[in-house]
């Protein structure tokens, strides 16, 4: 009662500048700093100080975009939020469903399941330095991690809510409040928030070190097999398997995708018509029809089956698919053309080189600790 008598004493504008004190700059909950985009509007920044994100050896330096430095906060936020299932309308389907550590962040399926167990139309790509990704999704949709964690949280077939009900979710969860205003400095949960916490967590899915790296970039000659030495040169070699002209092997690091849409020849019937059109759906460019983006070739051991529509269950079955030169089909890219030159040893060692790829996945990019065991939806083997 005295401090509210106290108040009414004080001019109008000390009394406003007390209640702004004391509500803006409460001790629980940090104001978070803003910035302007590019369009000038303010961008609510995370709390805390940023963290740099290691690169393994044989990728550059991670990419990260200025408006959402990833803190150790809003990463292990978005580590839960990526593995909580209650982001879809019906709690059965997480980002994990589709995209789990233990298949290589694939779900080891042709085509994926959503919820009530609808069926996709594409093979679900990898989570693994997506964050190198110059665009997202195997016809490039979206620009960046942050649109492309949307898509999926949005999209009927896959985990069917609307940005309204993923709020909603959230914002009925204490702990929720909890960390969003630790991470961001505020409890009022948007999906803005939501979708840049998670990519901030998959910008920390970066895996090389593999044998390959160790070999090439680090100089250890015994890091691979002599089998897998053969199938490199074979991988590079202009006048035998040409691999790199898309896959690409730098002096420096080697990302193994130029990030480009080619058309590969999957997917075309006889007539050489395409039931998916690819990259063609957002460009409208005859030239990109039944393109598809290429993919990153690391960890790809653990990626099977393979392709945009995971037509080729095995790596034997797409060096195969390459020899053959692909379906023919009037839009099919000039690189791609039949090796049927190469020998069956030959074929092997690129096998045994596309093996190689494989390196250790980041600590703490499994579910956390404290998301109870029966909320968490991940993929099983098959």
């Amino acid at each position: 009662m005295k401090v509210l008598l106290k108040l009414v004493c004080l001019s109008p504008l000390a009394t406003v500048a007390i209640v702004f004190a004391t509500t803006v700059h409460s001790p629980t909950i940090n104001a978070a700093p803003e910035r302007e985009n590019h369009t000038g509007a303010a961008v609510l920044m995370p709390l805390g100080k940023p963290v740099k994100i290691k690169a393994p050896l044989g990728l550059p330096s991670v990419p990260i975009p200025p408006d959402n430095p990833p803190t150790e906060d809003t990463i292990a936020l978005g580590r839960r939020l990526y593995y909580d299932p209650g982001l879809s309308v019906d709690g059965t389907v997480s980002c994990a469903t589709c995209h789990a550590p233990n298949l290589g962040f694939r779900d080891g399926k042709a085509l994926s399941n959503g919820v009530g167990g609808q069926l996709g139309t594409r093979k679900a790509p990898t989570v693994v330095n997506a964050v190198y990704n110059s665009l997202q999704f195997w016809d490039g949709r979206s620009p960046n991690l942050e649109k492309q964690v949307e898509g999926p949280m949005t999209n009927r077939v896959e985990m069917g809510n609307t940005p309204e009900g993923v709020v909603k979710y959230l914002q009925s969860d204490t702990k929720y409040r909890q960390l969003f205003a630790k991470a961001w400095g505020t409890e009022q949960i948007t999906l803005d928030l939501v979708t840049k916490s998670i990519a901030s967590f998959e910008r920390t899915v970066v895996i090389g070190n593999s044998p390959f790296d160790r070999f090439y970039y680090g100089g250890d000659k015994k890091a691979i097999s002599p089998a897998a030495q053969r199938g490199l040169k074979l991988f590079l070699n202009q006048k035998k398997g040409n691999c790199s002209v898309c896959h690409v092997i730098g002096s420096k690091y080697a990302l193994f995708t130029d990030n480009k849409f080619h058309n590969i020849g999957v997917g075309a019937d006889t007539r050489g018509n395409f039931a998916d059109a690819g990259r063609y759906a957002q460009t409208k460019n005859a030239a990109d029809m039944g393109a598809f983006k290429t993919p990153t070739l690391r960890n790809i051991a653990e990626t099977a089956p393979y392709m945009h529509d995971g037509s080729q269950p095995t790596l034997k079955d797409v060096v195969d698919h390459y020899v053959g030169g692909g379906t023919s089909n009037p839009h099919l890219d000039k690189e791609i053309h039949a090796l049927d030159f190469l020998t069956f040893d030959e074929r092997a060692d690129l096998k045994a080189f596309l093996n190689s790829l494989t390196g250790s996945s980041p600590p703490n990019v499994g579910p956390p600790a404290d998301l109870p065991s029966a909320k968490m939806q991940t993929a099983e083997k098959q």
